[in-house]
Formats: C-alpha cells, sequence, structure tokens
C-alpha cells in the first residue's frame, strides 16, 4: 500500500504506472497547512479521472477534530474510492462517529481502513476492530508509534513487537486485513526488506510504504513463492484423500498436515490466484 501525497499531480499521475496494489492518496498530517486545500482538489480530481486499474484506490482524510477532517469527507465520500483511510482512532466511538459523518455525506456503503499510531489505539484494537463490519482494513503506523513510545527505530524492531501482535490479533479474531507500517529511511534496503519479511512471518497482509522504490521488496515478500504453491496444493490433495479414507491427519514430506492447515493452503492459494488476476490488469 503505497502513500500518494495530494499536494503533487505529478505523483498522482505516475501512481496510475505503478505495480502497487493499493495506493492510499493522502490528505492527512504530512501535507503541509497551506497544500491542504489544494491536495483535496487534487485527489477529487485524480479518482474522477480514473485510470489506476485494477489498483485500490483509497483516500487518508484528516482527523475528524481538524480544520479540514470533515470537508474531505464531504468531497470524497461519493466520488468511486474504494474505500476511506480514518487516522488518529482511539476507540469504538471515534470510529464510530466517522462512520456517522461519512454516511451524512453520502458514503453509506463505503468501506472503511483505520490507521492504528496511538499506544491507546494499540490496547482498544480489539474494540476498534469489532467495531463495524465495514472496517475491511486496520493499519498500523509504526513510525507514529516509535515517537509515541519514547521508543527507538531498531533492525530487530523490538519495540514495536508487541503492538505489532496485538494489532495482528485484534484484527484475525474480527477477519479484518492488516497492513504493517512504513519504512521512512529509504536508504536502509536491508532493514526495509527484513521488516517486509518480518510482517509476512507474523501474519501481516502486506506493507505501507513510502517510495515507490520500496515495491519490489514489498511485493516479492508478500507474493507467494512457487514451492509455497506446490506445498499447498499437496496438502489439500493428501488431507482430502486422507479424510476420505477415516483419517483426520497425514503427512505431508515429513510433516504432520491436519484440518487448519487445509484452510491455510486454501487461502494461500487463493491469494496467488488473486495476485495473478491483479498483475493483468496492472
Amino acid at each position: 500500500m503505497l502513500y500518494v501525497p495530494g499536494c503533487n499531480p505529478r505523483y498522482l499521475e505516475k501512481a496510475r504506472t505503478l505495480h502497487v496494489d493499493s495506493l492510499l492518496l493522502d490528505l492527512g498530517q504530512p501535507i503541509l497547512i497551506d497544500a491542504k486545500e489544494i491536495s483535496r482538489k487534487n485527489v477529487v480530481q485524480a479518482i474522477k479521472q480514473g485510470g489506476y486499474g485494477g489498483r485500490e484506490v483509497v483516500v487518508r482524510v484528516n482527523d475528524l477534530d481538524s480544520p479540514w477532517g470533515r470537508d474531505d469527507i464531504k468531497a470524497v465520500a461519493n466520488i468511486g474510492a474504494d474505500a476511506i483511510l480514518f487516522p488518529n482512532i482511539e476507540s469504538r466511538a471515534d470510529l464510530l462517529e466517522c462512520l456517522e459523518v461519512l454516511d451524512a455525506a453520502g458514503g453509506k456503503d463505503l468501506p472503511v481502513m483505520v490507521i492504528i499510531e496511538t499506544p491507546l489505539a494499540v490496547l482498544h484494537a480489539e474494540e476498534i476492530a469489532s467495531a463495524s463490519d465495514r472496517i475491511a482494513c486496520l493499519v498500523i503506523a509504526t513510525s507514529d508509534l516509535i515517537s509515541e513510545l519514547h521508543a527507538r527505530s531498531t533492525h530487530e524492531r523490538t519495540a514495536l513487537l508487541t503492538s505489532l501482535s496485538l494489532v495482528v490479533l485484534a484484527a484475525r479474531a474480527y477477519d479484518r486485513a492488516v497492513i504493517d507500517g512504513i519504512n521512512s529511511d529509504l536508504k536502509d534496503i536491508a532493514g526495509f526488506e527484513y521488516a517486509c519479511r518480518m510482517g509476512r512471518d507474523m501474519g501481516f497482509d502486506g506493507k505501507s510504504l513510502v517510495h515507490p522504490s520500496q515495491l519490489d521488496y514489498s511485493n516479492d515478500a508478500y507474493t507467494p513463492k512457487p514451492s509455497e504453491v506446490r506445498w499447498a496444493k499437496e496438502v489439500i490433495e493428501a488431507l482430502t484423500k486422507a479424510n476420505a479414507a477415516g483419517r483426520g491427519t497425514v503427512l505431508v514430506n515429513d510433516k504432520l498436515v491436519e484440518h487448519h492447515h487445509l484452510a491455510a493452503a486454501r487461502r494461500l492459494l487463493h491469494l496467488s490466484d488473486m495476485i495473478e488476476k491483479l498483475e493483468q490488469q496492472l
């Protein structure tokens, strides 16, 4: 998921050509105050113009209690965006208030995403994730969390491990997608690649990015490998045969496989198929 600043029309245009699953057209905190209004106009025009193919188009609005949040929501609620990303949500009440404003603006059926960016939001992640079935995704803002925790960024991401785990748990408990946070050091490619693979192994569905140069590494980490696809197919075939023969488990390449592996294998194949179809649309 690539953040694209709404203040730069050239970036909004370039995003139509990038090998990315989801575009987060940004009106929020990184946009300077003097550029807030023009950013909103740029994003509205870009979405109405279209041309993003199969890429998901999401708009990050400003905080509801900011001078721009409510006007952002009114402007983008009914123009064809795939979802709205709400920042600084710390409770169920926060989210429900945002949904009320979105509904009043004509976006009653629009899916929403939520940024988890403070310690309180992490501690309330379960409450937030359960607040509405319109929540498509939780996006954890790791850079903000590091600052809020008075912590330091390290290669091993030690300070973030508890927060990452709690948000993944909340997302999975309520069947929400969950996206890992950004890496802001564009020169630390090794650190970024490590973070991608670590997030994948922890259960994240993908990673949010701040620069197109990071796309290849994220795509590689989160795309199932041919060996994983073969393994999934072997698991499904072997366990299906075992179940038909009255057995609940089976060995596949010396590994014990049971029912929960079947669900995981089917999910991996579905993910692989989705990626293949998306690539054909880019």
